[in-house]
């Protein structure tokens, strides 16, 4: 836990020096309490500082001052391996907002691979190689089960391909995976691909994004257990792996020769701390949901020298979380996935986020429906209403989040259109193959829809119903339905396209089987006797 070596007062990163003086001190400290195991019985814990004790205890602690790309990339200069690879982690409650632009170009990485099968899959650079793929965590805040998530991968590459810009238009984009720590999915084989590579592997991104949490899952524990069954496979290798070898060949045992599998150099007096023992199942780094909890890299080594993997500190997201009252913050973060409520917003009406944002439809004649994903109360109200509650003029009493003084501060964070055709989606048994059948062509209306993204705090899908005959009237680019989006200093919003996520974790109507009916009686009686009279002689 060398995240917590900060000092509280000014929260300012510590120098290498520092940061090898506590190394020291909990190495010691370690040994003694293995030395007095027969007297003590059990084993001391490792000393943690006071930030350490409060963010682990107490769910509370001095957030640090997050540290600049330039920062970032002196600590990636500083590697002592040849070969680096920089996981992107980017969080899925807002992909692709937490993507970081032009990272690559920034810390002199190798471009990504394109499409074109003849280029070059190796670059090197003062004889070091870096690369760089992306890796999306908290999947499970898109779907509620993993085959749901694995066939959003082709609408994810897009969402990445449009935020990249003209950079992505020609990439492949293969080197993305969308894991889950809570749940497990895709964390064992990317804890594989760690193993493989070696060297290197450092994990970059913004605060919040889950970056320490997913260290503890993919982190390759007993690498001892993992080189001694690689040394055996080498020994003895299948007859496959032998062919086109000659039999005097020996195998390459990557203990024999310790340089191939341990730090190329060593760099004293850089932003990097000192490397830590290897452990088989060494401390992991501590989570908590305040951002910027990771003061300093955490570098654990692992496989005997193989390599290791570093945590590097967040750089700044947003800062939404400071214009909500100090109780509520912690509400800001989605934990869980979120199953919406249907919202219907009608004209002259608005949809209020916790008095923390506003959307405000402009076009007449238009009921939009809002699903929130998102871990904050929404309600749909009259638009002078809402306006009086987001601006806090006069103070209203209606219970918000925000704090006093940001009712001035709301700004118009832009007007988005909903711009995406989703009728084929929408329409349930009227296009699909095994119900009617029909051509989204010959339907009398279009379906509109978009995400609106909130930063570090989840999406708000919307979506209309425009007839054809309106589309024909109004005329071209005038077509689709516009709202407004109202937020503190008019930031934290974006727009992508939409994702369709009501559809997958919308609540299914399963069919109350009941029993027949009880016949009517009504004129039985009557029927009875006229037979009867008719049956005498």
């Amino acid at each position: 836990m060398f995240e917590g070596d900060a000092p509280e007062k000014n929260g300012m990163i510590p120098s290498a020096p520092l940061l090898a003086e506590v190394l020291d001190a909990s190495i010691t400290a370690k040994s003694s309490s293995q030395g007095n195991e027969d007297v003590t019985g059990r084993d001391v814990p490792m000393p943690i500082c006071n930030r350490c004790h409060h963010l682990l205890h107490h769910n509370g602690g001095q957030p640090i001052l997050h540290p600049s790309l330039q920062t970032i990339q002196s600590m990636i200069d500083a590697s002592p391996h040849s070969y680096n690879h920089i996981y992107h982690i980017l969080d899925a409650a807002d992909f692709p907002l937490s993507l970081i632009p032009q990272l690559q170009r920034r810390l002199d990485l190798m471009p990504q691979r394109p499409q074109n099968r003849r280029a070059k899959t190796r670059e090197y650079s003062q004889s070091r190689r870096a690369e760089m793929s992306f890796v999306i965590t908290r999947s499970d805040l898109l779907a509620p089960q993993k085959g749901q998530v694995d066939a959003l991968m082709p609408y994810l590459q897009q969402l990445l391909r449009d935020a990249l810009g003209s950079s992505g238009r020609d990439v492949r984009l293969g080197n993305i995976r969308c894991v889950s720590a809570k749940r497990g999915w895709w964390t064992k084989h990317v804890k594989n691909e760690i193993w493989q590579r070696g060297g290197g592997g450092w994990m970059v991104g913004k605060t919040n994004v889950g970056k320490s949490n997913l260290f503890e899952c993919i982190f390759p524990k007993g690498g001892q257990d993992r080189v001694i069954a690689e040394i055996d496979s080498m020994s003895n290798p299948p007859a496959h792996a032998t062919l086109g070898t000659s039999r005097t060949q020996k195998v390459a045992n990557p203990l024999e020769n310790p340089t191939s599998l341990r730090p190329a150099a060593t760099i004293d007096g850089s932003l990097l701390p000192p490397a830590q023992p290897e452990m088989r199942f060494p401390v992991m780094p501590t989570v908590s949901q305040l951002p910027g909890t990771t003061a300093s890299p955490i570098r654990i080594p692992f496989g005997n020298g193989k390599g290791e993997l570093i945590d590097l500190p967040g750089l700044a997201r947003g800062s939404l979380e400071d214009h909500v009252l100090e109780n509520f913050r912690a509400n800001t973060v989605m934990r869980r996935r979120v199953r919406p409520e249907q919202f219907v917003i009608k004209p002259s009406q608005s949809l209020l986020i916790s008095g923390l944002i506003r959307i405000t439809p402009t076009t007449p004649e238009i009921t939009v429906l809002a699903y929130p994903f998102v871990p904050l109360s929404a309600h749909v109200t009259s638009t002078d209403k809402a306006i009086a509650i987001h601006t806090q003029k006069p103070p209203s009493r209606v219970p918000t989040i925000v704090r006093p003084e940001v009712g001035p501060k709301v700004g118009l964070a832009g007007s988005y259109k909903l711009q995406w055709d989703v009728t084929k989606q929408r329409t349930g048994p009227l296009t699909s193959s095994s119900a009617a059948a029909l051509s989204t062509q010959i339907l009398p209306f279009v379906v509109f829809s978009t995400d609106i993204l909130i930063e570090g705090c989840g999406w708000i899908e919307l979506v209309a119903q425009v007839r054809k005959k309106d589309i024909q009237s109004t005329g071209a680019g005038k077509e689709h339905p516009v709202v407004e989006v109202w937020s503190p200093n008019g930031d934290y919003i974006a727009a992508r396209r939409p994702m369709n996520a009501w559809l997958l974790c919308k609540r299914k109507a399963v069919g109350v089987r009941r029993s027949r009916p009880r016949r009517s009686m009504k004129g039985v009686k009557k029927t009875w006797k006229i037979t009867m009279r008719n049956q005498s002689p």
